[in-house]
């Protein structure tokens, strides 16, 4: 009997020794799942495609859409763009909230609020850039509506879209490529959004008044067509043009969604749920209380709105102060050009220099263009120099911020190992705070030109709105961009932290993994 229990005992001792084969194959699953095809790459960075798209648009033109073609009074315009963009950074932390909390489906926890708020969010678009029939203050509760339904429901798309980069992978190395991906397709699609807004707006330019002949938006609306430079160019063939240049915007926002949904799948391997749930207030406090993530967001929130005040003004700034009414379009082609061709050049020297050193280089190359683009006599051959080497540094802009925030998430995991599923939090704050700044680069933008004597849809400005630009697209940018970079020397996450990081993180999940694998082979035993 005591000979049969050695045996026993011995034949135990064996299987614990000898893995599993389904040990073998948790762990062979393990390391696969940090691997992304190029394939799962490109469907996932087609998924940012759309935020960027409409972001452009919305961003270069509607300010000058709502001025110049839905002829609202500069005042009332600025309400609705703060307004809009504050409303959006409200929510993007409440979302991002909702997501951390949401459950898990066959589908994903990310991917239902992408799918369910795609048709919604094309709707609401679309119906920005429709002009009602109805005064100043009936469009002003229009334009509210569907700015905010819009900007609501697109972040329902974008924060669990941002929060998605943490779970297609759990290697650092796959994630920054992905991101790469990503920013190059995002910058695509600013370069689409600009294509289509301005090509198709421009083929139906808005014909200016007389400085002088009609003093305010109400007289406009009363006789719309009164001492027009060309008359063979209607208002209304502008509001058309809009209008088409949404429709196709929407239809681009549905495919990449199809492609996004179907191209991507999310890995519920990589997301260890937390065990206890956490309050709103308390996801606040959690995020801002982990200093290099306070640092990194602020740091880029001034410099985010340097490149703001650029984007909002610049459509303005070409149009009078350049005095390039009819080629504004065009030179906003160049920038995002010149930005898409970029992004894989400093995807190279983030990863050569370090992401800190990208940071310092890429943001501080578009100061001498900014004080250029000012002070060099206007000359359109010139502006389209300009412009193309500003492009650069907004693909620094653009891929830079997406690159650094994992590795920030990485950090807090570090540091708080028991603590984890956050990542739609941290996103959705760094997403506020970018938006939040876009409001207030608007509002004050469009303040400060009613404030200058701004005349809607005049051919030519006073001198004191022709400075009002210069000050917004050159000065601002400019003082904005070294206090951001002033705060990034705290930043503590250099290439060195960023390793170590990598290492304990690839340590606490194999140290998972071997857990995971002996607690199946004790179930087998």
């Amino acid at each position: 009997m005591a000979r049969g229990e050695g045996a026993e005992q011995y034949s135990n001792t064996s299987l614990l020794q000898k893995p599993s084969p389904d040990g073998i194959k948790l762990a062979a699953k393990r390391e696969s799942s940090g691997r992304l095809s190029i394939c799962s790459k490109l469907c996932y960075a087609v998924g940012g495609a759309p935020y960027q798209i409409t972001g452009c648009a919305i961003g270069f033109f509607l300010q000058i859409y709502l001025l110049d073609v839905a002829l609202l009074d500069p005042f009332y315009a600025s309400i609705i763009l703060f307004v809009g963009r504050a409303w959006d950074a409200i929510t993007d932390p409440t979302v991002g909230f909702l997501v951390s909390r949401s459950p898990w489906t066959r589908f994903g926890r990310m991917m239902p609020w992408i799918v369910l708020s795609t048709p919604l969010a094309m709707l609401c678009y679309f119906l920005i850039w429709y002009v009602p029939s109805v005064d100043q203050q009936g469009k002003v509760v229009w334009y509210l509506i569907f700015y905010c339904s819009f900007q609501t429901l697109q972040t329902c798309f974008h924060v669990p879209y941002s929060a998605l980069t943490m779970f297609i992978s759990t290697e650092q190395k796959e994630r920054d490529s992905a991101t790469a991906y990503r920013m190059t397709v995002e910058v695509l699609g600013t370069l689409i959004g600009t294509a289509v807004q301005g090509q198709i707006v421009g083929m139906a330019n808005a014909p200016c008044i007389s400085t002088g002949e009609v003093l305010n938006s109400t007289d406009l609306q009363l006789a719309p067509e009164v001492n027009i430079t060309e008359p063979h160019v209607s208002l209304d063939h502008l509001r058309n043009a809009y209008m088409i240049a949404s429709g196709v915007i929407c239809s681009i926002y549905f495919i990449c969604a199809i492609v996004l949904f179907f191209g991507v799948k999310e890995q519920k391997e990589t997301c260890r749920v937390r065990t206890e749930p956490m309050s709103f207030f308390q996801g606040i406090r959690m995020v801002m209380g982990h200093g290099p993530y306070a640092k990194l967001v602020m740091g880029f929130l001034f410099t985010s709105l340097a490149f703001m005040f650029l984007e909002g003004n610049f459509a303005l700034f070409c149009s009078y102060t350049l005095g390039f009414r009819n080629d504004f379009q065009n030179i906003l082609l160049v920038i995002m050009l010149s930005a898409t061709l970029a992004i894989p050049f400093w995807q190279w020297f983030l990863t050569k220099f370090g992401k800190k050193t990208a940071v310092y280089i890429g943001t501080t190359s578009v100061v001498p263009f900014l004080v250029s683009v000012v002070f060099v006599p206007s000359n359109l051959i010139v502006t389209y120099i300009v412009s193309f080497a500003a492009g650069v540094s907004v693909a620094a802009a653009f891929l830079l911020p997406w690159s650094m925030l994992p590795d920030v998430v990485d950090d807090f995991k570090v540091q708080n190992p028991e603590s984890q599923g956050h990542e739609a939090i941290f996103y959705s704050f760094y997403v506020f705070f970018t938006k939040f700044a876009s409001g207030v680069s608007l509002g004050v933008s469009t303040l400060s030109l009613d404030f200058a004597g701004y005349v809607t849809r005049g051919c030519t400005q006073p001198a004191e709105v022709d400075l009002t630009l210069k000050i917004l697209v050159s000065a601002a940018p400019i003082i904005l961009i070294i206090i951001g970079l002033l705060i990034f020397i705290s930043y503590p996450i250099n290439e060195e932290k960023r390793q170590g990081n990598r290492k304990l993180l690839n340590e606490q999940r194999e140290n998972e993994v071997d857990s995971e694998t002996d607690s199946t082979e004790l179930n087998v035993v």
